[in-house]
């Protein structure tokens, strides 16, 4: 088997920016894909904004950053369109072709590397990054498998275990086993103890998620998970302080670097939890400390455990790891996210700006990853 090596790169690479997509956070790549059009430098590549509506179909976007904000009263949205981008392998080239009914396809011109700025099942999940492997396109990002896993909560505290990290009591609810007996789940949960956190197994940005402090709030809860993915995730409450670090992966065969890490402070009595209105929309609502305040040797150790998560998934490009930080001083991995929100105020990039990567550096690292990363087995 040969396995191809990174092709020589041009002068202006053309960037194809993907972003909108299919599951629910949807909105949400829409503005984090008019942060990166915002700060991305076109002197040195050329941006390519490529939609994809509800239906999944790929549309040429506009690169207006301010089509694609979002607000407490609107949500932004690719719109579908009569004429359809795809992406297609010509003469050894990945070039972008638009389709129309009884029109000839017009050639874009080929694409160096994509960003995919997708969140959630269908973008996030691997699904994205297998037709991209399947053309040989270079993308940001993590590959298939640690894509899934970390997009699936259930699987990737398996994971997680398996590589030495503590993760804290849960329970994982399929489709099958809340429809055919329902108690037994609830007896489940019951021996988790209160208060719960009933999660959608494969979404992110908060969605479907809500915190149960009785069983009588179960069913409701799990009714709105359910809105969001048939299978559930069940955490107990866990007393603990949120921390979070940003992780990119190292040049080469260099170990993956790991930002300070920072603490989430939730507006008192507006949120009982980092949900989605305080991340994206009322301004305000959350606040980042970056270094969080923490004994030297626990944000040495934050840093470390990171880097382990980062691998034991096998990401690439960007992660973030969050953890809760007990008063004992443990530290309990919740989860990884692989393509964390990346809008100017995400806290992804607030934390490589506070350990001195600014937020367009940021943008050219990840694109300079892409760009010099092997295709295919790596």
């Amino acid at each position: 088997m040969v396995i191809e090596e990174p092709a020589a790169v041009k002068a202006k690479p053309r960037v194809a920016i993907l972003f909108g997509g299919r599951s629910s956070e949807h909105a949400v790549s829409c503005v984090t894909a008019a942060g990166v059009m915002g700060a991305i430098d076109t002197n040195k590549y050329e941006v390519i904004p490529i939609g994809i509506a509800k239906s999944g179909q790929w549309v040429l976007a506009s690169g207006d950053t301010s089509q694609w904000s979002l607000s407490s009263t609107s949500l932004p949205e690719v719109a579908a369109s009569g004429k359809t981008v795809t992406l297609a392998e010509i003469g050894g080239e990945h070039q972008l072709i638009v389709t129309e009914p009884n029109a000839v396809p017009q050639e874009l011109g080929s694409v160096d590397v994509v960003f995919p700025l997708l969140h959630g099942p269908w973008g996030e999940d691997g699904t994205i990054q297998g037709l991209l492997e399947l053309s040989d396109t270079r993308y940001v990002g993590a590959g298939v498998l640690a894509s899934a896993v970390g997009m699936d909560k259930h699987f990737m505290k398996v994971v997680f275990e398996a590589a030495g990290l503590k993760v804290g009591p849960y329970i994982a609810v399929t489709d099958r086993e809340w429809v055919t007996d329902p108690e037994a789940v609830r007896k489940r949960v019951d021996k988790l103890g209160f208060p719960v956190f009933v999660k959608p197994a494969r979404a992110g940005s908060s969605m479907g998620i809500s915190k149960v402090d009785s069983l009588e709030g179960l069913d409701a809860a799990v009714e709105e998970a359910r809105r969001h993915d048939l299978k559930l995730v069940i955490e107990a409450g866990i007393i603990g302080r949120e921390i979070e670090c940003a992780v990119l992966q190292g040049r080469g065969t260099d170990v993956p670097r790991t930002s300070m890490p920072g603490e989430i402070a939730v507006a008192a009595g507006e949120h009982q939890f980092y949900d989605f209105a305080a991340k994206y929309v009322e301004d305000g609502a959350a606040a980042l400390s970056c270094p969080a305040d923490m004994p030297d040797e626990a944000i040495a150790r934050v840093r470390e455990l990171a880097a382990v998560a980062f691998d034991a998934v096998g990401a690439e490009g960007l992660s973030r790891v969050d953890f809760f930080y007990t008063p004992a001083g443990e530290l309990i991995i919740n989860e990884i996210n692989t393509m964390p929100g990346f809008t100017p105020k995400s806290m992804y990039p607030q934390m490589w700006a506070a350990s001195g990567l600014g937020y367009a550096e940021l943008i050219d690292e990840l694109i300079h990853l892409a760009l010099t990363r092997k295709t295919g087995l790596r």
